[in-house]
């Protein structure tokens, strides 16, 4: 068993050192190409562009060349979990759940953003505020859409392509690799826990925005389950899709002041909390019935 748990861990570092190094090569490639084409340019247009490439370089195409490289006969797909869908009524209640979680996430994201650093930590808290605000400006220019036309670019670029990509890597690659390695500590493939959860820590902190990171990690490992319960990486990738896809909607709709935030960013928050509470309740309600409307329901309840 010990002899096993020291294989299985070296070959784990193996794969996220492999898997590292080539996010790296093809970010860079990702960043000399628009460095090429653009020249640096700090144009929205130019921004939109190494947004596009990053997101391809860093988080889109890595996971698919490991997975050629890891699984035996060359099926990444496979290896990826995206080889396989999902019953119609789970796609729907993936969908609601996250239609219904938006108060939560804004209740969670109001929380979270009240926390307050130690006096020591004032540097650290005031550079993470500074971050904050650059990610949220460059938002705000990307949102900005005057057509429909910009509606449908921006739902690519900041919904479906980050909600592919983003899923690829963290529970696709990240995830996938102790699901398929599992450790004394992971030794059981079908509730793998430290794995969803050390896999939604580093997906929300990757993203390095401090005050959203909470409701995000507890999206990632809402995701992460999710793909467990239902073996398809399409199930989560169409949840990631469905709350980006809604901030862009929302946006275009409603818009929001310089500096402020835009009416569906306020709603389970502040004075509306108390919808926060109960939007919370009714998402983990939606994730008890699609846990227990799934095949084999009865099996995994036995064992465990």
């Amino acid at each position: 068993m010990y002899l096993c748990g020291v294989k299985n861990g070296i070959h784990r570092f193996i794969q996220i050192l492999t898997w590292l190094g080539i996010m790296s090569v093809l970010t860079l490639l990702a960043m000399g190409v628009w460095i090429v084409v653009w020249h640096g340019s700090q144009s929205t247009e130019s921004l939109k562009w190494l947004q596009f490439l990053q997101t391809i370089g860093t988080f889109l195409l890595p996971p698919i060349l490991c997975a050629w490289l890891w699984d035996a006969g060359h099926k990444p797909f496979a290896w990826l979990k995206m080889d396989r869908g999902a019953d119609w009524r789970t796609f729907v209640l993936a969908i609601l759940i996250m239609v219904c979680a938006i108060p939560a996430i804004n209740l969670l994201a109001d929380l979270n953003s009240r926390i307050v650093l130690p006096e020591a930590l004032r540097g650290l808290e005031e550079w993470m505020k500074a971050r904050e605000d650059d990610a949220a400006a460059l938002t705000e220019r990307f949102l900005a859409a005057g057509s429909v036309g910009g509606l449908l670019i921006n739902i690519g670029l900041m919904a479906l392509l980050p909600a592919i990509a983003e899923e690829l890597s963290f529970r696709g690659v990240l995830q996938g690799i102790f699901t398929h390695n599992p450790s004394p500590v992971t030794h059981n493939p079908s509730t793998p826990h430290l794995a969803i959860w050390g896999t939604a820590v580093i997906f929300s902190a990757i993203h390095m925005q401090f005050y959203g990171f909470v409701p995000r990690m507890l999206m990632g490992a809402m995701f992460g389950y999710v793909l467990v319960w239902t073996g398809s990486l399409w199930v989560p990738v169409v949840m990631h899709f469905t709350n980006n896809g809604l901030a862009v909607l929302a946006y275009y709709i409603w818009g929001a002041e310089e500096g402020e935030k835009s009416y569906a960013d306020t709603i389970g928050a502040g004075t509306t909390w108390w919808l926060g509470l109960i939007s919370l309740a009714v998402v983990i309600t939606l994730l008890v019935f699609t846990y227990r409307g799934l095949p084999g329901y009865g099996r995994r309840t036995h064992k465990e």
